[in-house]
């Protein structure tokens, strides 16, 4: 696939709507459905997703979950309002997982539990054929 990504150049092909109808589920199911997310189909496609509340060992830091098409979801920090998020913990296991899963992780975290690995890890090399992009063609709520 070179440099090109499989989601298509722009938000009209059905890749980029069906990530962005997964990314929305997610949302809802964490309960931050406020529309303050964003899918970006990429290369690499990646998603933001603000989540409301702090996390009882980072208790002054604003809560984020980021995605992307090589290691699916991770839960991030930010340590100022204007800087970058800093992973704490990648989910790991499918790149797509089911939202309600996403939402049991988040849960998790919440809870001061220490779900996922610290670790990035990789579950998809970007631009192999796979099925990422049939599931988020197919993928309804």
């Amino acid at each position: 696939m070179g440099s090109e990504s499989a989601f298509g150049s722009g938000f009209g092909d059905t890749p980029t709507r069906g990530l962005q109808r997964y990314v929305r589920a997610v949302a809802v199911e964490v309960g931050s459905a406020s529309g303050c997310w964003r899918a970006d189909p990429g290369p690499p496609a990646t998603a933001y997703l603000p989540v409301h509340g702090n996390l009882p060992s980072f208790p002054d830091r604003d809560l984020a979950l980021l995605w992307d098409e090589e290691y699916g979801w991770a839960a991030a920090v930010r340590p100022r309002p204007a800087e970058a998020p800093v992973v704490i913990t990648y989910r790991g296991g499918d790149v797509l997982p089911p939202a309600p899963e996403v939402a049991a992780y988040v849960a998790a975290l919440r809870r001061g539990d220490h779900p996922g690995d610290p670790r990035p890890i990789r579950l998809r090399a970007y631009g192999t054929p796979d099925d990422l992009t049939d599931r988020l063609r197919a993928y309804r709520p």
